[in-house]
């Protein structure tokens, strides 16, 4: 129980991570309403996840494709008469899994910033986290198919950070890109971020919030062997993050002479979902190595996407879509209780799915509600056009 509380509050604190890196990301014009889109993403999230989503994972999954359709209420019988086989309050497992579900959907959100209408953008984040995410995680976690054939995702490159890249993927390619960004004849035109300083703040606030999503993932800290994996997780953890990191430098400064700052933070991420699904097994020179593939694929997955005119505002795709591929398909590497066959089946299906599922979601979303803003509204900046107030009034408005 003191294993899944503590480590959920660390999880819930990537909430701020993503908030301030989105935040950081966009042009000064759209900062408030990503800040706020950020605070009530994660409440819908907690909302859709008690309403639906805990017992579609959890509940009655035994080897199938999906739990119940109920409300989750907490069932601590076994405690009150003495039996605490279980092992921890039944609250705390809740709060632990409800962290989780956020972070899928804040992966959308910072890939279609500054053009999504926000009203539409909640809409569909109450349907992945109330029924995609928990359908997915169903099939893993909550003991279904997935789970029987073998397949093993420790902490979520697949689970988590996968849904979340496929369900991007589908909003931004319906969505567009941001007027501007791409010329006629399909040349890129950069977006600079507008803060670094709080893209930085965003990093780290994550990178530390992955000792808790990965080493919490243990889900138990009750023996000296439990200690140990903790321990080895949150090492690899942190390792895999700093070698993305100096790999996406490295490359950097061969490829383009110049340090692209974003990318160089979204080397961390990159190596951080890269070693999510098997932090356990891989020596530490192993996950160092995990995660430096994890960011040169960022390095070289960023402008493929801008070839194909798909505007990722914040890297999104290349980190947890493409690296949380990369890393599930990289478990058998270490951990010889699995397959490449049937991790390669995983993605799969995984992708299957919530691209089809995604795709229903964001095109009813299109037609009842409209899923961009007006040019005019884009012209002004979502700011003033979403919220009626900017984030740096004096200077937006002075440059306007």
């Amino acid at each position: 129980t003191l294993l899944f509380l503590v480590m959920g509050f660390v999880v819930m604190f990537m909430a701020a991570g993503f908030a301030m890196l989105e935040a950081g990301m966009v042009r000064s014009s759209s900062v408030a309403s990503i800040a706020t889109k950020n605070v009530v993403l994660y409440s819908a999230s907690g909302l859709m996840f008690y309403l639906t989503g805990y017992n579609l994972m959890y509940d009655g999954v035994d080897g199938g494709w999906i739990g119940s359709l109920a409300m989750w209420a907490a069932d601590d019988s076994a405690i009150d008469i003495g039996d605490y086989s279980a092992g921890y309050a039944a609250s705390s497992d809740w709060f632990f899994q409800m962290v989780f579900v956020a972070t899928a959907a804040s992966i959308v959100s910072g890939t279609i910033a500054e053009r999504v209408k926000m009203v539409s953008f909640i809409l569909f984040v109450a349907v992945l986290t109330g029924c995609i995410y928990p359908i997915v995680g169903a099939w893993h976690w909550g003991g279904g198919w997935l789970a029987d054939k073998g397949f093993s995702d420790f902490a979520g490159s697949t689970i988590v950070h996968s849904t979340g890249g496929w369900a991007a993927l589908v909003g931004v390619l319906l969505i567009g890109a941001r007027k501007g960004r791409f010329t006629v004849s399909g040349k890129s035109i950069p977006m600079p971020a507008s803060n670094i300083p709080l893209v930085t703040l965003g990093t780290f606030i994550l990178w530390f919030g992955w000792f808790g999503f990965n080493g919490g993932s243990q889900l138990a800290l009750g023996s000296a062997a439990d200690a140990v994996s903790i321990s080895n997780i949150v090492v690899n953890t942190n390792i895999a993050a700093a070698a993305g990191v100096i790999a996406v430098f490295i490359a950097n400064k061969l490829m383009y002479k110049k340090i692209d700052p974003t990318m160089v933070m979204n080397g961390a991420l990159a190596g951080l979902v890269s070693i999510t699904a098997e932090p356990l097994t891989p020596m530490v020179y192993e996950a160092a190595i995990i995660g430096a593939i994890g960011g040169i694929v960022v390095v070289f997955t960023v402008p493929l996407l801008e070839k194909c005119k798909i505007d990722d505002v914040v890297g999104a795709i290349p980190v947890h879509l493409i690296c949380g591929i990369w890393g599930t398909l990289a478990v058998p590497i270490t951990n010889d209780e699995t397959s490449f066959l049937v991790q390669f089946i995983g993605v799969v299906s995984v992708g299957a799915f919530v691209l089809t599922t995604s795709f229903i979601a964001w095109m009813v979303i299109k037609i009842l509600f409209k899923l961009r803003i007006s040019e005019e509204e884009e012209e002004l900046g979502m700011d003033i056009s979403e919220m009626g107030i900017d984030a740096y009034p004096d200077f937006v408005r002075s440059a306007r």
